[in-house]
């Protein structure tokens, strides 16, 4: 997605401006140029979402991160229930290899997928013991998923937002933000991660 408006940082949503910042330098080694702290309760969860998946994705039964071994739309609503605070990472890039396979869209993916699973660790270590992060994009650590033998990487496995159920445009509409999406390989378009906390 591209041009999007997003709303100013408020500093009433259960995490201090001065670890906002602390985490957007440390996102900023990884491509990420926003953080927005937000209520979950802005959160849309979509059945469509997991049919997009389902139907429209090659990734679906191949990925440790993807559908079917991540929850369906039911099961994420009851998860993102235990959590009150979510921080939505904003990143933005310019992919002309968006639908290749190649080793250089695989190094982005990994450095992004890295810096998300990052940021989750800091927190923790801040005191957000539930922190756990939904990352943007689909898993790229491996060349190619062990699924459905053991995963490589089970300390960074994660779910991505959209295999989560988690219809992004909606909640981006919910936080007041404009989005609309890139219709040509070489323009710049914005990627999305978010790391639950309470």
């Amino acid at each position: 997605m591209k041009n999007e408006k997003i709303i100013p940082f408020k500093n009433n949503e259960g995490i201090s401006f001065a670890l906002t910042q602390r985490l957007l330098k440390k996102g900023k080694k990884y491509g990420l140029n926003a953080i927005f702290p937000f209520g979950t309760d802005k959160i849309v969860v979509a059945e469509w979402v997991h049919i997009k998946c389902r139907y429209g994705c090659n990734r679906y039964n191949t990925n440790w991160t993807c559908p079917p071994a991540t929850p369906v739309p039911e099961k994420a609503r009851l998860i993102l229930g235990e959590y009150s605070l979510a921080l939505l990472l904003v990143g933005s890039k310019n992919c002309t290899d968006f639908y290749l396979e190649n080793g250089r869209k695989r190094a982005n993916q990994v450095r992004c997928w890295k810096g998300t699973i990052s940021m989750e660790r800091m927190l923790f270590l801040e005191g957000y013991y539930k922190a756990f992060s939904l990352v943007g994009e689909c898993c790229a650590l491996c060349k190619e998923c062990a699924y459905p033998e053991d995963c490589l990487f089970p300390q960074e496995k994660r779910p991505s937002v959209e295999s989560f159920s988690i219809d992004v445009i909606g909640t981006l509409r919910n936080l007041g933000a404009t989005s609309t999406v890139a219709t040509h390989h070489c323009q710049d378009f914005n990627y999305y991660a978010i790391i639950l906390l309470e």
